[in-house]
């Protein structure tokens, strides 16, 4: 496979789990479904140690992947940090100005409900285990 062709591959299956996306909260903006994907991502990741930042970004698309560890920057404060606020308030900080998004449960529920469907259920129960309760009980009233 030709350099273009895995590039053209990771952008077709972004824009895929941004159409998902889109449905599961009921309108049609890739720029929203974007914004809330990345919010999501960014707020499990952040609640996540290392080695299971680096299982969860393994398995998502290139470009997904890319957006997943944008401004990441590891450390075990910004770790306890992560666990001691409030996952959607995570999410609802992210996605100021996009006024479409701010129902936030909702929001959330819908990215993990696609993270649940475009990933295999195996590779990512370890990252919801090691999620602070809050956050795994509502990766699990996703489904």
């Amino acid at each position: 496979m030709t350099k273009a062709s895995v590039l053209q591959t990771s952008l077709q299956r972004t824009h895929e789990w941004l159409r998902d996306i889109e449905q599961e909260l009921h309108f049609d903006s890739e720029q929203a479904a974007y914004a809330a994907l990345r919010a999501t991502l960014h707020a499990v990741r952040d609640r996540l140690p290392v080695e299971l930042v680096a299982h969860l970004g393994a398995e998502l698309p290139m470009l997904i992947r890319g957006m997943y560890y944008e401004g990441w920057h590891p450390s075990a404060a910004r770790l306890k940090e992560a666990h001691a606020t409030d996952f959607n308030d995570s999410v609802r900080r992210e996605l100021r100005g996009h006024e479409e998004l701010q129902h936030i449960d909702q929001v959330t529920r819908a990215v993990l409900r696609v993270i649940d469907q475009r990933l295999e259920p195996g590779q990512i129960a370890h990252v919801i285990e090691a999620l602070p309760e809050k956050a795994r009980r509502l990766w699990r009233d996703a489904h």
